[in-house]
Parts: C-alpha cells; sequence; structure tokens
C-alpha cells in the first residue's frame, strides 16, 4: 500500500513515520484516558470491575490480571497479556505500536514499557512525525522495580531484568539480565515443565 493511502493508525503499528495528532488516534486516546481514568478511581474490593474496564482497554487479557493503580498507557487497543500478568504501582506502558506480554509475567513497581520513540535527525522531529516498534515479553518474566524496556525490545521466557535496568537491546530466554545497558549476567535453569509458549505471543 502507497504511503499516501495508509492512515497515520496504519503507519503508527508499521513502524514508520506518523502524526500522532491525527483524529483517529486522538479519538482511541481519548477512550484510552477515560477508561484509565474509570480504572484508576477503582478500590481494591473491585477487583471484577476492574477486570471488566482491562477487558475493555486492552487489545486481549488473559486470566486473574492484576494492575495495582495507578496504570499509564496511550490506546491499550495494542496490548495483548497473557494469563496472570502482575504490574505494581505506577506501571507505564506506550503502546504506539503492539506490546505483547506472556503468562506469568511480574512486574514491579515503575516499570515503563516504551514502543514510542522520536526521530533523531532534529530536522525530521522538528515535523511532528513520530516512531514506534513492539516489544515482545515471554512466559514467566520478572522485571524489577524501575526498569525501562525500550522500543523493539523482545525478551524471552523465564529471564529476570534486574532493578533499575535499561533494555535497548534483546535479551534471551533463562538469564538474568542487569544495568544501563541492561546485559546479561548469568544463566538460570528453565522449570522442567515447559509453559504454554503460544498462549498469549
Amino acid at each position: 500500500m502507497s504511503d499516501r493511502l495508509k492512515t497515520e493508525k496504519q503507519k503508527m503499528l508499521a513502524g514508520e513515520l506518523y502524526l500522532a495528532n491525527d483524529p483517529e488516534l486522538r479519538a482511541e486516546n481519548k477512550r484510552a484516558c477515560r477508561l484509565l481514568r474509570l480504572y484508576n478511581q477503582t478500590t481494591e474490593t473491585e477487583q471484577h470491575r476492574r477486570f471488566q474496564t482491562l477487558q475493555a482497554l486492552f487489545g486481549a487479557i488473559g486470566e486473574k490480571p492484576q494492575i495495582v493503580p495507578p496504570f499509564h498507557c496511550d490506546y491499550g487497543s495494542n496490548i495483548t497479556v497473557g494469563d496472570r500478568f502482575y504490574m505494581n504501582y505506577g506501571g507505564v506502558i506506550l503502546d504506539c505500536n503492539t506490546v505483547h506480554i506472556g503468562n506469568d509475567v511480574l512486574c514491579a513497581p515503575y516499570v515503563q514499557i516504551y514502543t514510542a520513540y522520536h526521530p533523531t535527525d532534529p530536522t525530521v522531529r522538528l515535523t511532528g512525525r513520530e516512531l514506534a516498534a513492539p516489544i515482545r515479553i515471554g512466559n514467566n518474566v520478572w522485571i524489577g522495580g524501575g526498569v525501562i524496556i525500550c522500543p523493539g525490545v523482545t525478551i524471552g521466557d523465564n529471564t529476570t531484568i534486574g532493578a533499575g535496568s535499561v533494555v535497548v537491546k534483546d535479551i534471551p530466554a533463562n538469564v538474568v539480565a542487569v544495568g544501563n545497558p541492561c546485559r546479561v549476567l548469568r544463566a538460570v535453569e528453565a522449570p522442567a515443565v515447559d509453559q504454554d509458549s503460544d498462549a498469549s505471543i
């Protein structure tokens, strides 16, 4: 399809330069903001309401999710989450491209997952156009407090990302990785029983 025939949303999801102030994208962001406001106002006794709101917000969500408010995202509709997802206080997912999260993923407070980024060319940046690249997180991943996951990154199954890490490149399965930039520290043994790797990613 010619770039002239693509919508700004199609460009965004294709990883091409796009305008975030496009009317379609603004409307989808407003929808997300409304649902997030409702979600972030819920109490700990309203677990069913929280789940219903996440079902409306996300593209797909598995069983028994727990996201502790406050939580923020751009659209929600580009997020797919597996079973038993846990995200502690202050989580942020900038889902200008797709974010696929597997089963049994644990996120400590203030984890930030960014698909969005801006051009490094200052002339292009002045046009207001932006970019986004997809993120994939496997099954049984533990992400420590304050971790930043950058655009285009994939994290493999059973991996732990240490607190405060900045993940700028892919991290393989079955490792502990830490630092800025995040690097593999050591390998870990995978669980004896393989998880359903195609459940949500």
